[in-house]
C-alpha cells in the first residue's frame, strides 16, 4: 500500500504540529486534563484530525477513528461498544436524528467524542450536541506555516525546488496543508529539468474550490459581494462574484442578491438599476451557465458604479415601524372609494381633488391619516436621478402655492 506523503508526515505530538498558534495554550491544557468532548471546526487540511489523534494518544484511552459518511448507526453501535473514545470525521454528515445517538453516551461519560467538521456547527449540529462539546475553531495555514510544511515535505521527498516554484505551489493551496503535500508529491513525479515556474503553474492540477452553500463561506462571500457593490468597489464586487461562481454557487441565488441590491442600495438614485438586475436574472435563466457569468458580471459592475440611495428602503422601514407600534389609522374619508350609496351618505370620496385636472397634475391635499399629517417617512437624497425627481416635486409644490 502506498502511503500518501501527508499521512507519512502526520505529526505525532504537538511539537511537530504546524499552525493554529491561537489554540496552542488550549491544546496544552487539554493534553494534561481529563478527557473532554471536543469539536474541531475549520477548513480542510488545517490539522483537525491530527489534533484529535494527538489528544487521543495522550489520554491513553482505547479509541477508534471513523468517518461519518462511511458509517451508519448500527455499525457505530457495534464499533464503539468496547471503546472509551471515538474520533469521528465529518460529523456534519450525520443527520440530526443520528447525532442524537451521542447524547446519552456523552451525558453519562460512557464515551468521549472528538469530532471534526468543515461546516459551521451552528447550522450543522444540534444544539443539544453542541452544548455537550467544546468547540475549537481552526484557521487556514499562513504562508509562513505553509513554507515550513513545504520544507518538511521536500526533505522527505529528497526534492529541491526553486523558491519561485515553491511560492506557486503555496499559492495554489489556499491554506490547505494536505493539498500542499499532495502537490509536492505530484511535482516530484514531473521532469523539472526544463520546467520554468510559469510552466510549472500550467502543469499543476486545476484548483477545485469546495462548494459551501450552507456554511460560512457561502454567507461570507455573499455578504462581501453585496457590501462591495454598496461600497462602489467594482473590483472587489467582481472578485467575489468569481469566487461564488467558481465555488459552485447557484447563479439564481446571485441574481436574487443583485435584484435586492439594485432596489435597496441603488434605489431611486438610478431606477434603471432594478430593471437591469431583473433582466440579468432572465438572461441567466435563458442562456444558462457557464455563459451566464457575462450578464452577471455586467450587472455587478453597473450596480457598483451606480450612485447609491437607500431612501426607499429606509422609508418603508420607518413606515413599518409606525404601523407596528401604533396600528392602522383610518383612511381619510375623501380618499375612500364611494362604491355604494351608503358610502356616499357617509361621505366617502367627498372633497377629493383629482390631480390630473390641475396644472402639472398636482394639487395639495391631505393623504396621510389624522395625526400623521406632519410625519415624514421618506427622506430624499441628492444622489443621481433621485435629486432630479425631488427637484420636480419641489417645483410643482411651489407652483401650486402661487
Amino acid at each position: 500500500m502506498i502511503i500518501p506523503l501527508a499521512e507519512k508526515l502526520r505529526p505525532q505530538n504537538l511539537d511537530q504540529f504546524i499552525g493554529q498558534i491561537h489554540l496552542r495554550d488550549k491544546i496544552k491544557r487539554l493534553l494534561t486534563s481529563n478527557p473532554q468532548n471536543i469539536l474541531f471546526f475549520g477548513p480542510p487540511g488545517v490539522g483537525k484530525s491530527t489534533l484529535a489523534l494527538i489528544l487521543a494518544q495522550q489520554w491513553d484511552l482505547a479509541f477508534i477513528r471513523l468517518s461519518a459518511p462511511e458509517t451508519n448507526l448500527s455499525q457505530l453501535r457495534k464499533q464503539v461498544k468496547d471503546k472509551k473514545l471515538l474520533i469521528l470525521d465529518e460529523i456534519h454528515r450525520f443527520s440530526k436524528a443520528q447525532q442524537d445517538f451521542f447524547l446519552p453516551l456523552l451525558e453519562t461519560g460512557q464515551l468521549t467524542l472528538l469530532a471534526t467538521t468543515t461546516e459551521n456547527p451552528s447550522f450543522s449540529l444540534t444544539r443539544q450536541l453542541l452544548s455537550r462539546m467544546h468547540v475549537l475553531r481552526l484557521i487556514p495555514l499562513s504562508t509562513a506555516e505553509l513554507e515550513q510544511l513545504a520544507k518538511r515535505g521536500l526533505e522527505a521527498l529528497s526534492l529541491s525546488l526553486p523558491a519561485e516554484a515553491i511560492e506557486i505551489i503555496i499559492q495554489a493551496c489556499a491554506g490547505d496543508g494536505r493539498r500542499l503535500l499532495n502537490l509536492l508529491e505530484y511535482v516530484a513525479q514531473l521532469d523539472l529539468s526544463q520546467c520554468s515556474p510559469e510552466e510549472l503553474k500550467l502543469k499543476l492540477p486545476e484548483m477545485i474550490i469546495k462548494g459551501d452553500r450552507d456554511g460560512d463561506v457561502h454567507y461570507d462571500l455573499a455578504s462581501a459581494f453585496i457590501k462591495s457593490i454598496r461600497g462602489s468597489d467594482p473590483d472587489a464586487a467582481i472578485y467575489y462574484l468569481a469566487c461564488m461562481l467558481e465555488s459552485g454557487e447557484d447563479p439564481r441565488f446571485i441574481c436574487r442578491r443583485l435584484i435586492l441590491s439594485a432596489a435597496e442600495d441603488v434605489g431611486l438614485a438610478d431606477p434603471q438599476a432594478l430593471n437591469l438586475a431583473v433582466a440579468c436574472a432572465q438572461a441567466v435563466e435563458t442562456i444558462g451557465m457557464p455563459e451566464g457569468f457575462i450578464p452577471l458580471a455586467e450587472t455587478t459592475i453597473y450596480l457598483a458604479l451606480a450612485p447609491k440611495s437607500n431612501s426607499a428602503y429606509a422609508a418603508y422601514l420607518a413606515a413599518q415601524k409606525e404601523v407596528r407600534q401604533n396600528g392602522l389609522k383610518p383612511v381619510p374619508l375623501h380618499l375612500r372609494n364611494p362604491n355604494t350609496s351608503l358610502h356616499k351618505k357617509w361621505g366617502y370620496g367627498k372633497g377629493y381633488k383629482y390631480p390630473h385636472i390641475y396644472p402639472e397634475a398636482y394639487v395639495q391635499q391631505q393623504y396621510l391619516p389624522e395625526g400623521l399629517q406632519q410625519r415624514q417617512f421618506y427622506t430624499p437624497k441628492k444622489q443621481g436621478q433621485e435629486a432630479k425627481l425631488n427637484l420636480w416635486l419641489k417645483q410643482i409644490k411651489n407652483i401650486s402655492k402661487t
